[in-house]
């Protein structure tokens, strides 16, 4: 995908300790999560806060990009507190890997969604900086969507920068 501006640095729609590439047509917005139970549940996952959620639909596909961000602990052990608070979590596959110049931890996995009574694919990447760890997460309506969008995921690890 083709870098289209970026994300994460002073004057996004997302200030993050980190910067990334942004694909063409995402539309990014900054993501508040109240202390509300639904708001906590939607947006809090193990370890883990959502902070930016960037809608592929203006791209043409049904998900996002989910950026989320959690105090201190080291890329590794924060992705997979993320993974474990992921109901119906299955095929998970954790490997090194770079973010950019920063090295990184990578998961893929599956989710199975009882109500549609499918799974589908999910991927994940994490990084430590000074200011805790950011897990970049992408999902999708299912692992057609999910395949579809990887190329705007691939573009943000690729891209990323620390700030």
């Amino acid at each position: 995908a083709a870098a289209r501006g970026s994300l994460g640095g002073p004057g996004t729609a997302c200030p993050l300790p980190v910067s990334f590439g942004l694909a063409a047509d995402w539309k990014p917005k900054a993501v508040r999560v109240g202390d509300d139970e639904l708001s906590a549940a939607l947006g809090r996952q193990g370890p883990a806060t959502m902070v930016c959620e960037i809608d592929a639909k203006p791209a043409g596909n049904i998900g996002y990009l989910r950026v989320w961000t959690a105090d201190g602990s080291a890329a590794r052990p924060t992705l997979e507190g993320f993974v474990k608070a992921e109901k119906n979590a299955s095929e998970v596959v954790y490997k090194e890997t770079r973010a950019g110049a920063l090295s990184a931890v990578e998961v893929t996995y599956t989710v199975h969604n009882e109500l549609m009574d499918e799974s589908k694919e999910e991927r994940a990447f994490a990084v430590s900086t000074p200011k805790g760890t950011v897990i970049v997460h992408l999902g999708g309506l299912d692992t057609e969507e999910h395949r579809e969008m990887l190329p705007a995921y691939e573009l943000a690890r690729s891209s990323l920068k620390a700030l």
